[in-house]
């Protein structure tokens, strides 16, 4: 930063310039020949076809398409070349990618190429993807059922343009971070991918000699979770008993102490709270996700509650359960049955067997587990922290006075 600065100072006495995208880039909006299907080709020479489903989110790049396009439908959409970029201009507008490939693009992208000398791609992809920009773009879309970014609105949009040396050096320090990113990023699925292996092999106990195999339903004592009725404040004002719903998996992951949502004794009924070390299983709406829940708690009606009956509570470590109960997502997944709400069968659920390992072996898988489960989020809250640092030197790069 303070070289950024020092660059400034040297470099623009008088402050950065600033221009409209329209002056150093060439902006259009793409266009598509109809019908289209009269246009694809599965022919080697036929031109790449760029659509919004050739997007990775997790990428800067489009480097092919599923589909291709004759010559001739070529002459009727926009013909790119390797290096500029696309935005799409509708849905989840504003996200810049830059091509990787030459290739035609659709209504549903605006193109910007021909960049001006005094501009350089890379540090004009960063400027795009700022805060600032991000946030003036949704301020300037249409506001009706679908928001629209069109290219007059992109054309007169301000970004600063500093001396080609302070680009360079802003585009340095971003990659660095974006390369930081890149590599933790490729880590965590290497470790995920480990860690699936090493879950499936672990828990496939077939054949394996003191294992018992016993239908959940003789196992586990179930219960459905419920919603206090919302008008009634009384069993939500001041709550302190944890209530969990999906958001919570999704927010703070599958082994939970603590919940968003709380309620009050009072919205307690039937056979009380669900016991602490039990599994909670979504079974209708989305369905199969889990968490192993470690206090005492209630859940919403889209939750099926776990809880070892007595003879098995000395015979099973609950820890093992949640992990062979990504099995069960699996079969949930497999097995949805449509209605209003998606649902599982709950009859061929309590059916699904589990493993029932001696105690040695049911903690030595554990252990096994945890330790991988461990590395993942260590390596979750690295990427986490060297994200925000991203985000932040890019914006406290791209600030210039804006």
């Amino acid at each position: 930063m303070n070289q950024i600065q020092q660059l400034i100072n040297q470099m623009c006495p008088n402050g950065v310039e600033w221009k409209t995208l329209g002056e150093v880039c060439e902006i259009v909006r793409g266009a598509s020949p109809r019908p289209i299907g009269a246009y694809l080709t599965t022919a080697a020479d036929g031109i790449p076809w760029i659509k919004i489903g050739d997007v990775n989110p997790n990428s800067r790049f489009i480097e092919s398409t599923v589909e291709k396009i004759t010559a001739e439908g070529a002459t009727h959409s926009r013909l790119l070349h390797k290096g500029d970029f696309v935005l799409s201009n509708s849905m989840s507008f504003g996200r810049p990618y830059i091509l990787k490939i030459d290739g035609c693009i659709h209504d549903g992208w605006v193109s910007i190429s021909k960049f001006d000398k005094h501009l350089i791609s890379e540090y004009l992809f960063y400027i795009l993807k700022s805060d600032v920009v991000q946030y003036h773009w949704r301020q300037k879309a249409g506001k009706g059922s679908v928001a629209n970014l069109n290219a007059d609105i992109i054309k007169a949009t301000p970004i600063p343009i500093p001396p080609l040396a302070i680009q360079t050096r802003i585009v340095e320090i971003l990659d660095h971070f974006t390369n930081l990113t890149a590599n933790l990023t490729a880590e965590l699925n290497l470790r995920r991918k480990q860690f699936e292996h090493y879950r499936e092999t672990l828990l496939s106990l077939d054949g394996v000699e003191g294992v018992e195999w016993k239908k959940l339903g003789e196992v586990f004592e179930t219960r459905n979770g419920y919603t206090p009725s919302t008008n009634n404040q009384e069993f939500w004002d001041d709550g302190t008993i944890p209530w969990f719903k999906m958001e919570d998996i999704r927010e703070k992951g599958r082994i939970l102490s603590d919940s968003i949502n709380h309620i009050t004794a009072k919205a307690i009924k039937g056979k009380g709270l669900f016991k602490a070390n039990s599994v909670i299983l979504s079974t209708s709406a989305t369905i199969g996700e889990h968490a192993l829940i470690t206090v005492e708690h209630l859940s919403n009606q889209r939750f099926t509650n776990f809880y070892p009956q007595k003879e098995y509570i000395q015979k099973l470590d609950m820890k093992f359960v949640y992990y062979y109960f990504y099995i069960i997502d699996s079969w949930c997944k497999e097995h949805t049955v449509q209605g209003n709400f998606a649902g599982v069968n709950m009859t061929e659920l309590y059916n699904c067997t589990i493993p029932v390992p001696p105690l040695a072996t049911q903690h030595s898988i554990v252990s096994i587990l945890d330790k991988f489960t461990a590395l993942i989020e260590n390596i979750e809250k690295e990427l986490a922290l060297r994200q925000k640092q991203y985000e932040y030197y890019r914006e406290e790069l791209l600030r210039f006075g804006g």
